[in-house]
């Protein structure tokens, strides 16, 4: 009984999420994810597609965030022909998501053209909104929890992960005869507690576990003042007559926030100011988790079972219109915006960035993780110039990062949600975490029982024995 694991992205970095099983003559990709960071670095990593896309049997997608599901595209242009199992969830908002991606792609390309002189430095981009829409029809979503056989010898399952809405820890059993081994891949996995989303499930026994580490090393701080915190610097913000940005991931950040600022609004715990989501992707996305309430937790079913809806509500309006976005830099008054990307990498948060940057009435809250050589982590790391569509700005508004709001586990909490299956695990696979992360919860593994940890080298064949 033999198979092969190799990893082609997110080992010792936190993006591009590619892992290639081999068993018994066939092949499963385990997620397809862009890579992301500094322009013109991560656009020739994404062009390096390390996978014979006709050689590929299946394709397994954990969930719809854009560094495990960026590629997709790339991979059924190369020649691609099976499907693309996932969770219904994941399914709708990878739609949505990647055909987001590819428009963005063809803008930047665009305006590129136009502002740069040499044309030979232009990028075109690494798949068009033609593109992603070829890749839809390979899709298919499938409930939690369902054994769905991809072959006599593979079978997947999915497990809930907590994360965005269909995220998923993906169970895979391998068979060899009468013999059968079953390796798990967490995806990105979720925290407890967390609004909206149920907790993230236990996984079965397994005997080997591909887990990520995001927070490796890292404990979430205590929460517990937060809110509270929030509370002050809005009513700050009202008084200085300035207004908040907040960078925000379209599926899951987004949300969430929402829910919470209906939540202060109701209790007239804030000013009755207005909130504005610019961004159509995640008016799309918004309509989308609404529409599975089967994967809401038990305070958020209340909620909107009594009458009352945390993702429409009186002072919150959806911005779609170019037009529209543009005017929101000339209303005169504090106002919320919430807009994408999370990372303050692309979409429409980068050109009020231009804005409200030298402003120094103006607050920028960012809200979870910010990957390496990306605006928002220089912006979190007190960067008083950045660069921005190749233009130098002054950074004079106040930049606050929100410790603890991120959608990832801790270091602590994976543990927790983990430490049950280190009786029967073979081997653990540490992935998706900065090296420095990594190295650190596989040590923390090691301390807790998991026995024989990796944190695996990009293009190296481990064996499953």
């Amino acid at each position: 009984m033999t198979g092969t694991l190799r990893f082609f992205g997110a080992v010792r970095n936190v993006t591009g999420s590619k892992h290639l099983l081999e068993w018994k003559g066939e092949t499963v990709l385990l997620d397809c994810g862009m890579i992301q960071g500094r322009r013109d670095e991560s656009y020739k990593e994404n062009l390096r597609f390390p996978i014979d896309a006709h050689a590929l049997d299946h394709m397994v997608l954990s969930h719809a965030h854009i560094d495990h599901c960026g590629i997709l595209p790339v991979l059924v242009r190369e020649g691609y022909r099976g499907r693309i199992w996932c969770t219904k969830g994941t399914k709708d908002l990878a739609r949505i998501l990647l055909e987001d991606s590819a428009h963005i792609q063809e803008g930047d390309a665009a305006w590129l053209a136009k502002k740069r002189r040499d044309h030979q430095k232009i990028l075109p981009p690494l798949y068009t909104v033609e593109d992603a829409q070829k890749a839809f029809p390979r899709f298919k979503g499938v409930d939690y929890y369902k054994s769905i056989k991809l072959s006599d010898n593979i079978t997947v399952e999915f497990v809930e992960a907590g994360h965005i809405l269909g995220s998923a820890m993906v169970v895979l059993t391998l068979k060899d005869g009468s013999e059968e081994r079953k390796l798990a891949f967490t995806g990105d996995h979720g925290r407890p507690h967390q609004v909206i989303l149920k907790d993230p499930a236990r996984l079965p026994d397994v005997d080997y576990l591909i887990c990520e580490s995001t927070y490796g090393g890292r404990s979430h701080p205590d929460v517990s003042g937060v809110k509270e915190s929030i509370v002050r610097l809005i009513r700050e913000q009202v008084d200085k007559g300035g207004r908040i940005l907040i960078p925000a991931f379209a599926v899951g950040r987004t949300q969430a926030i929402l829910y919470n600022l209906h939540g202060l609004l109701e209790n007239g715990t804030i000013p009755d100011l207005r909130i504005f989501v610019d961004s159509p992707l995640a008016s799309r996305a918004t309509k989308i988790i609404a529409d599975h309430p089967e994967c809401f937790d038990g305070p958020t079913r209340k909620i909107i079972e009594s009458g009352k809806n945390p993702f429409y509500f009186k002072n919150l309006r959806y911005v779609r219109d170019a037009e529209e976005s543009k005017a929101l830099n000339k209303i005169d008054e504090p106002i919320i915006i919430i807009a994408a990307s999370g990372m303050c990498e692309n979409g429409r948060i980068v050109h009020h960035l231009k804005y409200s940057l030298p402003r120094e009435r103006d607050l920028v809250l960012i809200a979870g993780y910010q990957a390496r050589h990306t605006l928002g982590r220089r912006l979190v790391k007190g960067d008083k110039r950045v660069n921005i569509h190749g233009k130098s700005y002054p950074v004079h508004a106040r930049v606050l990062s929100i410790q603890g709001a991120s959608a990832h586990a801790d270091e602590d909490e994976m543990v927790e949600n983990l430490r049950h299956l280190t009786p029967h695990l073979r081997r653990t696979y540490v992935v998706h975490g900065e090296e420095k992360a990594s190295l650190a919860f596989a040590d923390r593994l090691g301390k807790e029982g998991f026995d024989d940890v990796v944190v695996p080298e990009e293009g190296v064949s481990y064996s499953l024995e």
